[in-house]
């Protein structure tokens, strides 16, 4: 699988305006960033290698959703409204991120508006996604459509 071009970055400046309370994080690959179901900590923005975006089926599997690479923002919804994570972020090759603690930038974005509108937009980019990626898997043609899940069920 492709690694995705991240549509949704943080801008230099943001970054750079973060200065401390950001930090470097190494993972070796098969290292998870986070899992699904553990309280956002928060955000990871991938530097370098390639990240495995999983989802834990009804089966306990993993289902890969997709790999993320270089530039792509990860946990941010999460990390915004501090709830758990929904998916599972695990190095599929040795990687380096930059990690951004929740609470920090809640305080961050509090003090500098500015930035404000860029997490915003972010996020509605990765809502966005998050449509598109839906609508492509109801529409799959080896999935039943919605009237016949409604025969099945009266």
């Amino acid at each position: 699988m492709p690694l995705q071009s991240p549509p949704n970055r943080l801008s230099p400046e943001l970054l750079q305006g973060l200065g401390d309370i950001k930090s470097i994080r190494a993972f070796p690959k098969g290292v998870a960033l986070f899992r699904q179901g553990e309280m956002a900590a928060g955000l990871y923005v991938v530097q370098s290698g390639a990240v495995r975006i999983l989802l834990q089926t009804a089966q306990n599997q993993k289902q890969l959703l997709e790999m993320a690479g270089p530039g792509s923002v990860l946990g941010l919804s999460e990390s915004m409204s501090g709830e758990s994570h929904r998916i599972t972020a695990e190095a599929g090759a040795d990687t380096t991120a930059v990690f951004i603690p929740a609470d920090k930038l809640l305080t961050f974005l509090g003090e500098h508006s500015d930035f404000s509108m860029q997490i915003v937009r972010l996020l509605s980019e990765e809502l966005h996604g998050l449509y598109g990626k839906f609508r492509n898997i109801s529409s799959h043609p080896g999935r039943p459509r919605q009237r016949q899940l409604d025969q099945q069920l009266n």
